[in-house]
């Protein structure tokens, strides 16, 4: 069953904002057509060694895995939930463009993953992140990267940072509530 499409109004937070500009976000499941905007997105977080790269090919594999943050027909934000095992997921590749940071988007893009994780009746869902501090204030908690299952760590080899991994490995109790 699809995932629900959810629309949330955003108001301006920045000073350069124009205080009568209120832009409307669709937090939805992927398209085929959405992989250049969210590959793009990935990309120049990539650049900075902030996330793990990855091939538009790669983003056509996985399309139905995504969801995007759309906003006046762009996209402005993307993430992924990925099933592991029968009780475990990962959310992943979550990235919001710079400009659209600090508006609850990536929020939003993280509730719409759990809720998706719950009606396919997961229990835990992890991600590794640079990002502790967003992650903590949704209910995730810190983990050590070696309780994840085994299966995450063929992505390692492709990361530039392999094997110094230096991301933070979290996770989130669906089963229990968010803290262990």
């Amino acid at each position: 069953m699809p995932s629900p499409s959810l629309t949330k109004l955003l108001a301006p937070c920045s000073a350069t904002a124009r205080t009568d500009r209120r832009d409307i976000v669709t937090i939805r499941e992927a398209m085929v057509g959405d992989v250049p905007a969210m590959a793009d997105i990935i990309k120049s977080f990539a650049g900075q060694q902030l996330m793990l790269p990855r091939s538009q090919f790669q983003f056509y594999q996985h399309v139905r895995d995504f969801t995007v943050a759309e906003v006046n027909g762009e996209i402005v934000g993307c993430g992924a939930l990925q099933f592991v095992w029968s009780d475990v997921a990962e959310i992943r590749s979550l990235a919001v463009k710079p400009a659209w940071q600090g508006r609850g988007i990536g929020r939003w893009l993280v509730e719409q993953l759990l809720d998706e994780a719950r009606r396919h009746g997961i229990e835990s869902i992890f991600c590794l992140t640079y990002q502790q501090g967003f992650f903590e204030e949704m209910g995730f908690y810190v983990i050590s990267r070696e309780s994840l299952p085994h299966k995450i760590w063929g992505d390692c080899l492709n990361c530039p940072k392999y094997p110094d991994c230096d991301e933070i490995a979290m996770m989130y109790d669906l089963a229990q509530g968010a803290t262990p």
